[in-house]
């Protein structure tokens, strides 16, 4: 029998993904995720991949990078400006100890 490997070429994802297949955008967000590749996943969120955007949050939350969480944001995934938010707001609450 056939190796069963489900495993999927870059190319033929991203030949998927150029037709409109959002389930092959996702895959390759998967792939460069699971590789360290920011530039992708940013190419991938610029195409409009909710779940790119969704790992770039995870990452910059992680790093607490608030440049790149707007920079997210900006680029049309709004959870990333939630997380800005709600670390702004973090960062201020733990930041009101100021001397008079």
């Amino acid at each position: 029998m056939a190796n069963m490997n489900m495993s999927f070429d870059r190319e033929t994802l991203r030949e998927l993904a150029d037709e409109g297949n959002e389930t092959a955008l996702d895959r390759l967000a998967d792939m460069a995720d699971a590789t360290g590749d920011l530039g992708e996943l940013s190419e991938l969120l610029d195409e409009g991949c909710t779940h790119a955007g969704s790992m770039l949050t995870r990452r910059a939350v992680a790093a607490r990078d608030l440049r790149e969480l707007q920079r997210i944001s900006d680029a049309g995934y709004d959870e990333a400006g939630n997380e800005l938010d709600r670390l702004l707001k973090e960062n201020g609450e733990s930041g009101s100890d100021r001397q008079l």
